[in-house]
């Protein structure tokens, strides 16, 4: 059985329950990351050398990146629908994958860690703000492209983008600012919550 290694809480481990969840995929989870197990122990560390999660274990094989995992995933249970074989469909999905990546999710670092997480080393407000308004600057290229060709990431189908984009969207509908009306992100938003597997990894309570 699949074997999840990684804190609940993680957007980057929620992703792949998410994925799981919507696969039907069986698995088991063990609890690694910050509160819990130290992925610094060099138990974790001969599994993942960067210390991070998630890593899943597949029988004998071990693979870190959530982005490799999600992927992965897929392919294994043959859902050409969530990761096409067609080139450009497949570029297509890639180059949001990609752009959730580079971009947007980096745009929300700051403002989420300093905003939700209340850590103390993300505190100066002025940074806080540049972050958002970077956030809301993806968020509207975002809008943009979904009100042109929605109503998924990459056109009329949900794919392993939305996994990405979907997670990304919901710490910006969540975020505690004042933000700018964003319809057709919104509109995807209400769409993916009506997902139950969504609905169960990407809630109020886990932003």
């Amino acid at each position: 059985m699949l074997n999840i290694l990684g804190r609940a809480n993680s957007i980057n481990v929620r992703k792949v329950l998410w994925l799981c969840d919507e696969l039907g995929i069986e698995y088991t989870r063990e609890d690694w990351g910050q509160g819990f197990r130290d992925p610094k122990d060099p138990a974790y560390l001969a599994l993942n050398p960067n210390g991070l999660v998630p890593v899943i274990r597949d029988g004998d094989f071990v693979l870190w990146e959530s982005d490799a995992i999600v992927r992965y995933l897929a392919q294994r249970e043959g859902r050409g629908d969530l990761y096409p074989e067609g080139l450009r469909e497949r570029a297509t999905v890639e180059q949001w994958m990609n752009w959730y990546g580079t971009n947007f999710s980096q745009s929300f670092r700051y403002a989420f860690h300093g905003l939700i997480r209340k850590n103390p080393a993300f505190a100066d407000q002025g940074r806080i703000d540049e972050s958002l308004r970077a956030c809301a600057g993806r968020v509207a290229i975002l809008d943009a492209h979904l009100a042109a060709s929605g109503p998924y990431v990459a056109g009329a189908d949900f794919t392993l983008a939305d996994i990405l984009m979907g997670a990304g969207v919901n710490r910006w509908m969540h975020m505690p600012a004042d933000k700018p009306p964003c319809p057709a992100v919104a509109a995807y938003y209400a769409r993916l919550s009506e997902r139950p597997a969504y609905a169960r990894w990407f809630n109020a309570d886990n932003a």
